[in-house]
């Protein structure tokens, strides 16, 4: 334990974690499983996501209608998602009503019947989703863009699965997966806000502690990554482009310097991907670098929206610009800059419970404790010049980078000429 924050573990390996935070008026909670896309087969790619819809569909002592009902009585707000690790299962609520949320999240996590009834009529919800993403093109591109780097592996399928494992799963299957992966040992339940850890631990334990322990099948096999361009017509106003270069694991040492580094490049409105695409050149109006990190790999990138006639001409800033990390030096202002701006986000985000919540869950579930935030900012702080231009060179040694275009294009050699120029 350090400080405020309390670490449970129960008999069956559930981790109960509570950050007491006096001076607020609500709870947030959140049932975390450390299982997600990746961890599904080919034929089971889906499930992931679909059981998190499923899970509020009903219980043995409620229907879908009065889980909804009940949040929605106490003011509650609730929600859950699906990544490509990890799912949650979360909600916020005054502080009077903590028992009524623990109940409510503990009865659908633990007794859901996964009708198929309800599955019938969920099934065009999901078929739904996916439409939406495909109908919006800055975010279908970026699983485009997965798919280039990662191609068959989990980590390069949609997390919302495919139309015809959707149309064909049954009932039993998300009851045979939800009992295989949602095992003991990698669920972790957190809360934040006014709450008292004993009195916390004591109502969700008894509870969890009845779910059985059985072997859970081995899984997660690092991928391989892979260099090249994919181009995919689309009669749409704007070109949308997504660079992808080597990145690091998540509780990788230089994750810190990796964060510095994204926001010295694309990650802010100071940037400099930001300033020369959109402030110098008035190419795009979003534009933007990011990090995408797990357990095994990572992945540095950066995305851009465009005109058609304009897409050859970002994309090389875009080349250019993260070569130019790795062979000259990034400044002392640039650093400190990014330095500011990286610790103003995390003490912003630190005044939310529901931040909290799920900040202690993704410290146990990577590193196995609590990192307290002061320890976060004192290792920003030290990150020096030297490290981030290290990195730098560390990744691009990686020898891969990816390029993905949606769009009014038909010609992609000039794409594939300037991916090797810069490789």
């Amino acid at each position: 334990m350090i400080k405020d924050v309390r670490k449970t573990t129960l008999d069956n390996g559930v981790r109960i974690l509570t950050k007491h935070i006096p001076h607020v008026h609500s709870v947030a909670m959140g049932v975390w499983v450390n299982v997600g896309a990746r961890d599904e087969t080919e034929k089971e790619a889906g499930l992931s996501h679909l059981i998190e819809h499923m899970i509020f569909k009903g219980t043995q002592r409620r229907s879908g209608y009065q889980i909804a009902k009940e949040f929605d009585a106490i003011g509650g707000q609730t929600n859950a998602f699906t990544t490509m690790e990890n799912t949650c299962y979360h909600a916020s609520v005054m502080d009077t009503h903590l028992a009524t949320m623990v109940d409510i999240l503990s009865d659908i996590f633990l007794n859901s019947v996964f009708e198929p009834q309800e599955l019938e009529r969920e099934r065009p919800v999901i078929l739904q989703e996916i439409g939406m993403v495909e109908d919006s093109p800055e975010e279908h591109v970026h699983l485009l863009a997965a798919n280039t780097v990662w191609d068959k592996h989990p980590l390069g399928r949609s997390i919302l699965g495919r139309r015809r494992n959707i149309q064909s799963f049954e009932a039993a299957d998300i009851k045979r997966f939800f009992d295989t992966h949602y095992q003991p040992d990698q669920i972790v339940i957190s809360a934040a806000g006014n709450v008292d850890p004993d009195r916390f631990a004591d109502m969700v334990g008894p509870a969890f502690e009845t779910i059985p322990c059985n072997p859970l099948p081995s899984r997660r096999q690092k991928p391989t990554t892979h260099q090249r361009t994919a181009l995919y017509p689309r009669d749409i106003e704007q070109t949308h482009i997504c660079f992808g270069a080597g990145g690091l694991p998540i509780t990788d040492p230089a994750r810190y310097a990796s964060s510095l580094m994204n926001t010295i490049f694309g990650g802010n409105m100071s940037s400099r991907l930001f300033q020369q695409i959109r402030e110098q050149r008035g190419l795009a109006y979003s534009v933007y670098s990011y990090i995408t990190s797990y357990v095994d790999s990572g992945l540095f990138g950066a995305y851009a929206g465009v005109d058609a006639d304009n897409a050859l001409e970002a994309t090389e800033i875009m080349l250019s610009g993260h070569k130019q990390l790795a062979e000259e030096r990034v400044t002392a202002n640039e650093l400190a800059d990014a330095k500011e701006y990286t610790k103003g986000s995390l003490m912003l985000a630190s005044e939310s419970t529901e931040n909290q919540m799920a900040r202690i869950a993704q410290n146990e579930i990577h590193f196995g404790c609590y990192v307290p935030l002061q320890k976060v900012v004192d290792r920003v702080d030290a990150v020096s010049v030297d490290d981030v231009i290290e990195l730098a060179q560390r990744l691009r040694s990686k020898g891969f980078s990816a390029l993905t275009l949606m769009g009014p294009l038909t010609d992609q050699k000039p794409f594939d000429d300037l991916l090797r120029k810069y490789k």
